[in-house]
C-alpha cells in the first residue's frame, strides 16, 4: 500500500475533458490503496468539487497561443510563476509519480517533476498531440495514449508511448451495461450534445432540420438536446412549435445514461465524448470543432469512423438538409443503427483507467 506521505499527483485543468479522465484514474488508484492529490488551475476548480483527492492544489497557468502579444506575455509569465509554485509544491509533498492530462495547466507541475527527477507520465486523450503536450512529451518517462494512432509526435516520443485508451468515469461504465434500445415502438431517440462547453451550431442546425421532416416523423422523435444557456429558450420554443417531444438543458449531470438511452447521438468529437460513445456503444454523427489549432477533434472522429460506428460531417456540410436526410435514413433502417452500435462497442476500452493505473505503478517501480 502506498505511504500516505507519498501521493500520486494528478495534473489537469481547463475543461472537464481533461479532468474527467484524471478523476477516473483517481478512482482506480484509490481502489488500489494509493493516495491521490490534484493540481489544477482556477478554471477547472468548478469541475473538481467532487474529485476524490486528499488535497487539491491550485497552480497558476496561462495559454500562450492566440490573442495579443500582451496576453501571450501574461500567459508566459503565469506559466513561469506556476512552475515556481509547482516546484515548491512537489518538494513539499514528494509525489511518488506525477501524471499530467494535457492542457497548459499541466505544464508547471510536469516541468517541476522533470527538474526534481520525479517519475512522470503524460496522458494524451486526443488522436493528435496538443501543443502543451508536445512541449512536455520529451520531459516525461512515459506517454500514455487515448487512441491507438497518435499524430504529431517524434519517433523518440513514440518509443516511450503506451496505448491505454481514455479512462472514463464510473457512470460511463455503469451506462455501458444498458442494452441498445429496441425500436419496437417506432420512436427514434435522439441525443444532441456539444461537449462540456456546449456548441452553438447544434442549436442552429437541429431545430431547422426537424422542421424539414414530415409531421409524421417529427411526432415519432424523442429529442434530448444540450443547448447553451442563451440558446435554451429558442431551441425549446422551436420544438414546441414543431410538436417535437424534447428535453432541453444547458447541462446534463446524467449524460452517460442519456447516451445509453439514445438510438443516435449527434455530437462534437472531443476525446471524452468519442471514448464514452465507444464504451457505451452508440452510433453517432460527429461534427468536429473546425477552429481547433491542431484539428484534434477531426482526428478523434476519424478514429471512431474507421470502426463504422460514426459518421463524420464537417461543420461546413452540417446543414439542416443534410441532417434531415440522416434522420430520415435512421427511421428507414433502424437495424443499421444497431449494427453501428455494435461497432462502437467493439472499439471501446472500458478498462482504460485500470490500464493507466498499471502503467503508473509500473513506472514508479522502474524509475
Amino acid at each position: 500500500m502506498m505511504s500516505a506521505t507519498r501521493p500520486i499527483l494528478l495534473c489537469a485543468g481547463g475543461t472537464g475533458g481533461h479532468l474527467f479522465p484524471a478523476q477516473a484514474l483517481a478512482d482506480e488508484l484509490l481502489k488500489r490503496g494509493c493516495v491521490v492529490e490534484l493540481a489544477t488551475d482556477e478554471r477547472a476548480l468548478k469541475y473538481a468539487a467532487h474529485f476524490p483527492a486528499r488535497a487539491i492544489h491550485s497552480v497558476q497557468a496561462g495559454t500562450p497561443t492566440g490573442g495579443s502579444p500582451i496576453s501571450k506575455g501574461r500567459a508566459v509569465l503565469a506559466l513561469i510563476m506556476g512552475a515556481a509554485q509547482a516546484f515548491f509544491l512537489l518538494r513539499a509533498i514528494k509525489p511518488a509519480c506525477v501524471v499530467g492530462f494535457g492542457g497548459y495547466p499541466t505544464v508547471p507541475p510536469l516541468l517541476a517533476a522533470s527538474l526534481l527527477r520525479a517519475p512522470s507520465i503524460l496522458h494524451e486523450q486526443n488522436a493528435v498531440m496538443g501543443r502543451a503536450n508536445r512541449f512536455l512529451a520529451g520531459r516525461v518517462n512515459r506517454v500514455a495514449t487515448g487512441f491507438a494512432m497518435l499524430k504529431g509526435v517524434s519517433e523518440n516520443v513514440r518509443a516511450i508511448s503506451v496505448h491505454v485508451g481514455n479512462p472514463v468515469r464510473p457512470s460511463v461504465i455503469e451506462a455501458s451495461s444498458t442494452p441498445y434500445p429496441d425500436f419496437s415502438d417506432g420512436r427514434l431517440r435522439l441525443l444532441v450534445t456539444g461537449g462540456s462547453q456546449g456548441a452553438r451550431v447544434m442549436s442552429d442546425i437541429v431545430p431547422a432540420a426537424l422542421e424539414l421532416l414530415s409531421p409524421e416523423l417529427r411526432s415519432r422523435i424523442d429529442l434530448v438536446q444540450q443547448a447553451r444557456g442563451e440558446d435554451e429558450a429558442r431551441v425549446r420554443g422551436a420544438c414546441q412549435r414543431l410538436e417535437v417531444k424534447a428535453e432541453v438543458a444547458a447541462f446534463f449531470a446524467d449524460l452517460p445514461q442519456k447516451i445509453a438511452h439514445a438510438h443516435l447521438v449527434i455530437a462534437r468529437a472531443g476525446a471524452s465524448t468519442v471514448s464514452e460513445l465507444a464504451v457505451i456503444g452508440r452510433p453517432s454523427i460527429l461534427v468536429p470543432f473546425p477552429f481547433a489549432l491542431d484539428q484534434d477533434q477531426a482526428a478523434n472522429a476519424e478514429q471512431l469512423a474507421q470502426s463504422g460506428a460514426a459518421m463524420v460531417i464537417p461543420q461546413d456540410d452540417f446543414t439542416p438538409q443534410r441532417l434531415a436526410l440522416e434522420i430520415e435514413a435512421a427511421f428507414a433502417d433502424p437495424a443499421r443503427l444497431g449494427a453501428r452500435a455494435a461497432s462502437a462497442k467493439s472499439a471501446g476500452i472500458p478498462d482504460a483507467a485500470a490500464r493507466l493505473a498499471d502503467l503508473v505503478l509500473a513506472t514508479m517501480r522502474q524509475i
